[in-house]
């Protein structure tokens, strides 16, 4: 029972994770659209907040655990975590689909083929998103699910992972059961992470004029892995706790060659028409993203 219990908990600190990307969305209810230097600024914010979550938070924990002066464990995790997100998008790369169903990033005409650099993989997800929930297409939705999976799992390893000491002494106590620091640590991290990742969403379907309640589900959708995830790497550490490193370097891993190789892309790429690239921007949200996670860190 206590299992079931711990799985149950796990589960909603991921699914809280993911109505945080409908947040993203919510906005929209009272403006039109926003501006480039707004989304550079969330994207920054957002890419702090899970650098900083990363080495603070996953590393340190996963140094905690390790044994030996080469945290030998811990290293194979990170690379592991790379390899992951790199692999992915070479997946996402090959995938094809139907003329009507992806859009050019530049032109908005149909395309035979997704076409996507290092940059590109975050816009046409989005894009393939409105255009699926604007045709309610049953089909490629679930295609649509499927690259979310992909996508967004390592967010939900991260929260996983966090809460491997779930009921052990030195956490916080919450409903009766003490959570670990880190783990309330993470899915605030996540959640914070996932409102600018809903905006991004929630854009082109402004564009085609979907409801805003549409926007919102649509956004909550795209981050429905990210509990699963959770639970999956949450049972995997409990059950093999001599990888609890390799747990916290793969998702340290994960998230910041996700900051690397999509959020500072991105933010680069909508920050290409402002003063200087939005570089000035995308610094102020990378610090801002650093110092709203300080007091995290210092618990």
């Amino acid at each position: 029972m206590a299992l079931t219990q711990n799985l149950a908990l796990v589960f909603v600190a991921g699914l809280l994770t993911a109505f945080a990307t409908g947040i993203g969305a919510l906005p929209f209810f009272f403006v039109e659209e926003f501006s480039d230097r707004w989304n550079v600024t969330l994207w920054g914010i957002a890419s702090g907040i899970m650098v900083a979550a990363s080495l603070f938070g996953l590393l340190n924990e996963g140094l905690a655990y390790s044994s030996g002066v080469v945290p030998t464990l811990m290293i194979g995790g990170v690379l592991a975590g790379v390899v992951l997100v790199e692999v992915s998008d070479r997946v996402l790369d090959t995938v094809e689909f139907g003329e009507h169903d992806a859009v050019s990033e530049h032109g908005g005409s149909p395309a035979n083929e997704v076409q996507t650099d290092g940059a590109g993989h975050a816009h046409d997800e989005h894009t393939l998103e409105a255009k699926a929930f604007a045709e309610g297409n049953v089909k490629k939705l679930a295609l649509i699910l499927g690259i979310l999976t992909v996508h967004s799992f390592p967010e939900g390893v991260a929260v996983g992972v966090s809460f491997a000491e779930l009921g052990l002494e030195g956490g916080i106590p919450v409903l009766g059961v003490t959570v670990p620091v880190l783990a309330i640590f993470m899915t605030v991290a996540i959640s914070i992470h996932n409102v600018p990742e809903g905006t991004a969403i929630a854009i082109p379907m402004r564009a085609m004029g979907l409801s805003n309640w549409r926007m919102v589900g649509a956004a909550v959708f795209s981050s429905l892995p990210q509990p699963i995830g959770a639970v999956i790497a949450f049972a995997f550490v409990r059950w093999a706790e001599a990888f609890l490193p390799f747990g916290f370097g793969f998702a340290a891993g994960a998230m910041v060659y996700l900051v690397i190789t999509e959020f500072i892309p991105e933010a680069l790429e909508t920050g290409a028409e402002l003063p200087n690239n939005g570089h000035r921007e995308l610094l102020f949200g990378l610090a801002a993203g650093v110092l709203a996670m300080l007091p995290l860190m210092s618990v």
